[in-house]
This record gives structure tokens, sequence and C-alpha cells, in this order.
């Protein structure tokens, strides 16, 4: 049986990706092609699954350890290399744009942040992206408050359309209205 297979198999049975890589490691597959196919069963595309990997290769994937197979499970889950990517709508690609230039208005943004946001863009998660930007401010020396929170009031508005009996939005939305008109 091939490892996607497996996986997939590991996966059906209510595994988190994670704990499917620990299993596959622990038969003594190489961490890189067992990485490969959880992705691969998580139906992530081929060439997306490339690049996610490349960009933990060295830190991870390079050697074998299989005593640190669930560790290196958990975080590569938490780097969101499993993450199964969302096919955003028009709508929905135009409010992650406003993101972008929200985040560039903030002036400065924790890696952290950052790294959480290119989850929720990448998995859809916009209400979460949108509630975390809204709960944030921009940097009073480096950042363009004005662009920031009416960049947010759009945002908000677009995103109400596709979600519009969501109060968090809603009170959000009110949050960054309230902002956008402070001078």
């Amino acid at each position: 049986m091939n490892l996607a297979t497996l996986a997939r198999h590991t996966l059906s049975r209510g595994a988190t990706p994670a704990a499917t890589y620990a299993l596959l490691a622990r038969l003594g597959h190489r961490p890189l092609p067992v990485a490969r196919a959880v992705c691969l069963a998580l139906d992530i595309p081929r060439a997306e699954t490339t690049r996610r990997l490349a960009d933990c290769y060295d830190a991870l994937l390079a050697e074998h350890h299989p005593d640190a197979a669930s560790d290196t499970g958990e975080l590569l889950e938490a780097l969101g290399v499993f993450d199964i990517p969302k096919s955003l709508t028009d709508t929905e690609l135009a409010v992650v744009e406003h993101f972008l230039t929200a985040v560039d208005a903030m002036g400065g943004i924790r890696p952290g942040h950052r790294h959480g946001l290119t989850r929720w863009f990448t998995t859809g998660n916009l209400t979460t992206a949108y509630l975390s930007l809204a709960a944030a401010h921009p940097l009073p020396r480096t950042g363009n408050p004005a662009l920031y929170w009416t960049t947010l009031v759009t945002a908000g508005e677009l995103l109400a359309t596709t979600l519009p009996s969501d109060r968090r939005i809603t009170y959000a939305l009110t949050h960054c209205r309230t902002r956008a008109t402070r001078p």
C-alpha cells in the first residue's frame, strides 16, 4: 500500500493530520515522503504541497527521528502544512485584498499574527481574520490609522454581505466605523 493511500485510510478513521504523520513516521518511513503523503491524502495540490514542504524541510524533515514523530507532526500542523486550502469567491478574494491593505497600514505586525492571518486566508476563515484585525491597532509612528480603519470598514461591509447574520462581524464593523471617524 502506498503512503498516500495509507494516510488517506488513517485520516478516514478519524486521525488528525498530525497523528497520521506520527503513525507513518513511526513505521520507519522518511519524514519528507510521509509529510507529502499526508498532504496529498488531504487533497492539497501537489505544487502547494511541494512549496509548503520546502519551507520547513531543513528544520523538520531533513532527518529521520521516529521518537520525535508526534512532535514533528504537531509542529507541521501548527505551521499550517496540513491546512486544506479553500477556493475563495470573488467577494472573499476582495475581502482578503482589503485585509492585506490593512496589514500594510498597520505599520508592522507580529510574526505570529501574520502567520495566523495567512492560515485563515488559506482555509477561508475570513471571519476570524476580520475579528483579529478589528481587535488590533496600527502602530502610531509607522502605521496609517485612517487607512487601516477605513479599509477594515470596507472589508467588514463586504464580509457582512456574505455572512449577514453573524453578530460578531456586525459588532466588529461598528467598532471599525467608530475608529475610522476618530481623528
